[in-house]
Order: C-alpha cells, then sequence, then structure tokens
C-alpha cells in the first residue's frame, strides 16, 4: 500500500493494546461478553412469537428505492467530512485520515446472498468510488454491520488496518484479513493526531446460533481537535453519560434511529427516535446525524417512520432543528 498507510502501522503497532480476556472492562466469565446494565437474551419462541406477529403487524417497505450516488473526493481532508454512505456505512475524512465504519456494500445483510433482509437503497457512494481506506471500523460482528465480502475487498485493494472488539481479531485473521487490532472498552489507539477509543454499548454479538456475546461489541469516540462519536448499534444506557464524563461532549454524533419495533423485542438493544434523542442529549453533543435506517428491513417499522419520528419528537423537545440532520445518503457533511 502507499507510503501513507506505513506510518499508521507503525503507530498500530506501538500501541499497547492486547490484555487477558479475563481482566477486560466489559462483564466477562471467561467465555461470553455482557452489558453493564445486562438483559435477557431473547429465546427462540420469542424470535418465532415476534415473527408471526408480524405477518399481520409490520409495515411493508418499498421493494426499492430510486436514489443518487455521489462520488467522494479523493483529495484528503484535515477537517472532519462526514458522508453516510447507508445504514451504518459511514465514511469519516479527518486528519488526512480516510476512516470507513461498518462497511457493507452486499446486497443482503444475511450469511447468504439468496435470502434475508435485502437492501432497498443502492449505498450512497459506489464502491469503486471509495477514496483509499486507511482505517475500518467495526462496531460488532452482526450481519448488517460485519460484512464479510465488503471487508475482504477493502482489504484487497487498500490493506486497510480493521479495529473492532475483542475476539473479532481472530475471526478476521481466519478469513484472511490479517492486519487486525481488537479492543477492549476504554482502550484506544492513535493514527496520525487522531485517538480512536473503543465505548461500551449495550448490544451483543453473534454470527450462528451458538456463538452469542463471544466477541465484544461498541461504539467509537474519534477526537483531535474534533470530536465525533460512532454509536454502531445500541441500546439506551447510562454508559451514554459516562462516555460524556470520560471523553468530552462530542462535536458530532452518529447515533442510531432505525430497527426498533416491536418495542417489547428490541427495546434493549435498539435505540427508537425518542431514545436517540436522549442520547443525543445525555451526550451533550453539538450536533447528531442519524445512521441506521432506510437500507434493510431489519424490523417492523414502516421505510419513513424513523425519520417522521424523529422530527415528530424533536418537536415535542422544541430542539433546533438544524442540530440533527437526517444525512441524504452519499451526500458529505462538513463538521
Amino acid at each position: 500500500m502507499k507510503k501513507f498507510s506505513a506510518l499508521i502501522f507503525t503507530i498500530f503497532l506501538s500501541s499497547s493494546v492486547s490484555q487477558p480476556y479475563a481482566k477486560t472492562n466489559a462483564p466477562f466469565d471467561g467465555v461470553k461478553f455482557d452489558n453493564i446494565e445486562p438483559f435477557d437474551d431473547k429465546s427462540i419462541f420469542d424470535l418465532l412469537s415476534w415473527k408471526i406477529k408480524a405477518i399481520s403487524e409490520s409495515t411493508p417497505w418499498p421493494d426499492e428505492i430510486d436514489s443518487k450516488q455521489f462520488k467522494a473526493s479523493s483529495q484528503r481532508s484535515v477537517k472532519p467530512i462526514i458522508t453516510v454512505i447507508s445504514h451504518a456505512s459511514v465514511l469519516i475524512q479527518i486528519d488526512n485520515l480516510n476512516i470507513l465504519t461498518d462497511p457493507h456494500y452486499s446486497l443482503r445483510a444475511s450469511p447468504v446472498q439468496f435470502a434475508g433482509p435485502k437492501r432497498v437503497v443502492k449505498p450512497g457512494i459506489a464502491f469503486d468510488d471509495l477514496p483509499s481506506i486507511d482505517i475500518v471500523l467495526i462496531s460488532h460482528n452482526h450481519y448488517d454491520h460485519l460484512d464479510l465480502d465488503t471487508l475482504k475487498r477493502l482489504n484487497e485493494r487498500d490493506a486497510p488496518k480493521f479495529v473492532a472488539g475483542l475476539k473479532t481479531k481472530s475471526f478476521l485473521e481466519d478469513n484472511g484479513i490479517e492486519a487486525a487490532v481488537d479492543l477492549d472498552w476504554w482502550q484506544n489507539i492513535t493514527a496520525n493526531n487522531t485517538k480512536i477509543t473503543f465505548v461500551p454499548s449495550q448490544h451483543w454479538s453473534a454470527r450462528g446460533l451458538f456463538d452469542k456475546r463471544e466477541m465484544l461489541w461498541g461504539g467509537f469516540y474519534i477526537e483531535n481537535n474534533y470530536k465525533i462519536y460512532f454509536a454502531g448499534d445500541t441500546g439506551y444506557g447510562k454508559f451514554f453519560k459516562e462516555i460524556k464524563e470520560k471523553l468530552g461532549a462530542p462535536d458530532l454524533s452518529l447515533i442510531p434511529i432505525g430497527a426498533y419495533e416491536p418495542r417489547w423485542f428490541m427495546k434493549d438493544a435498539h435505540l427508537n427516535p425518542k431514545d436517540s434523542l436522549q442520547v443525543f442529549r445525555d451526550l451533550e453533543s453539538k450536533k447528531m446525524i442519524g445512521i441506521h435506517f432506510g437500507t434493510f428491513k431489519l424490523t417492523d417499522e414502516g421505510y419513513n417512520d424513523p425519520i417522521q419520528t424523529l422530527n415528530e419528537e424533536m418537536k415535542k423537545l422544541n430542539m433546533d432543528p438544524l442540530k440533527v440532520i437526517i444525512p441524504t445518503f452519499g451526500k458529505p457533511y462538513s463538521i
């Protein structure tokens, strides 16, 4: 890869990021991780109950949404430029670094590409139009966030550094991705003048039926002269205030607003728009961009419900609408 990335690699190697799993900052029983505020795992019977009710209660989505694709600038930027590509895939250009979160370019968020949630909108930037990526941040291993096919394409094209939660490194290495680092909550790495800290979220992990909560999940806090928080996927919890207390109020927060119905099934692990705004206030963030919506039908709410509900909740709170951005996928936003 280019000479530019050799600097990053040296910094990664010099970061002390490995530690025994028995001493993690996340609750850990030696096999499985847990949340700061634990919640019960949903059973197969809960899942079947939801799916049966969803036949009559789930709001249908369009099969396809006509959308525009943009071309990202290949010129590096010192000041932050944020582009939500779709779902939780966000291009963060800052400090002459190109950082990509939870990159997903496959047709489906599924272990197979012939079944499972199908994307209804094209990525806002075509894969071939992405600038050279230096760092890939992976919040957790669910199929709508850790898309192995996309990671392999990025690895082959750009050889970026992959950063994720504990126990993810070995999974990536088993799949041919060797430049990986896994972090505990509150651990960080540094690239150029930018520090990236892995922070708690309230969620879970699994790639199959028998590995639930065996890889750590979380969000990322990116900081130099600007502070950017990427929540990944999460339910509401007291840890948001802890993030603000430990790391400061972000200049910008990327917060999920979709995939939240029915609440009896989703509440513990997914924010709804009302929760998202509470997170925004807990963090005392200056601005917020909504993510995790309008791409895959994962839950029961309608395609437009997250945006409509978010606007309704903002009005109830008399919030400044200029502080909350509903992004056009592929469109760059400058802080």
